[in-house]
């Protein structure tokens, strides 16, 4: 009897560790799956930012965005990145005159013309001199010292500022945390407004089973059926194929 009466008590006390367990498991299962879950989307949301400036430089230097990741890393590793160097500024009275921009850029172009069939210039430096001194377009318009130059320069520092190089730009096309799985890349260049304008749209996205797929499996069901339900995507992603929405991603 009392040999029982221990094994029941025995057992009622693995149960109650067992209890114990499971309601601590619940608790702490979903708190791990969504702290994990915060700490990978970081990485793999800068990838998808690093994926959205890749694609809008594309897109200004051809025209049109690219669904080919191989193609889309030639492009970074080989273009070079055409930028406006800029020295002085036009002034309030300048605007108001009518002077803009553009027109400044190219009363400043007219005068290097001149001024090169006249003479030979040591360096840039010297042409410009030359001209704010002498050009009577550019003195009459204020644009002494106003200065505009395009060079080229290395891409991939130009967009990521050493972050990436050569060999670890591919890198960038790879969804962290899934095990060499690359990001999806959609386009669509022949989307029209209803006004009839076209504008080239891309989507770059990740989706929650290539970053999260080594972890709790029902916590992982559980988010993608939420999301499924609210009609989102089950996952990260940024730009949109099917309306136009400045390229945001959707944690944005």
């Amino acid at each position: 009897m009392k040999t029982t009466r221990n094994i029941v008590i025995c057992a009622l006390g693995i149960a109650a560790v067992v209890m114990c367990y499971f309601c601590v498991t619940s608790v702490t299962t979903p708190i791990k799956f969504e702290n994990t879950r915060a700490e990978r989307e970081v990485v793999v949301i800068k990838h998808l930012v690093d994926l959205r400036t890749a694609e809008v430089e594309y897109h200004h230097q051809k025209g049109v965005f690219t669904a080919n990741l191989d193609s889309l890393l030639i492009f970074l590793k080989t273009a070079p990145k055409k930028e406006v160097m800029k020295e002085g500024s036009l002034t309030d009275k300048q605007l108001e005159a009518g002077l803009t921009e553009h027109k400044a850029v190219k009363i400043l172009n007219e005068a290097k013309k001149k001024a090169l069939k006249k003479n030979q210039f040591e360096s840039a430096d010297a042409l410009y001199a030359y001209i704010w001194e002498n050009d009577k377009d550019v003195i009459n318009n204020g644009l002494a010292g106003f200065r505009r130059d395009t060079i080229e320069s290395n891409m991939l520092q130009s967009l990521y500022k050493g972050a990436y190089d050569e060999n670890s730009i591919d890198e960038m096309v790879v969804i962290p945390f899934s095990e060499g799985k690359r990001f999806e890349m959609e386009v669509n260049n022949d989307y029209k407004t209803s006004q009839g304008i076209r504008v080239p749209l891309f989507e770059a996205r990740a989706s929650f089973e290539t970053y999260l797929g080594d972890l709790n499996k029902q916590e992982l069901v559980n988010l993608i059926d939420r999301e499924e339900k609210l009609d989102h995507y089950a996952g990260l992603k940024v730009g949109d194929v099917y309306a136009p929405n400045n390229n945001a991603g959707n944690w944005e």
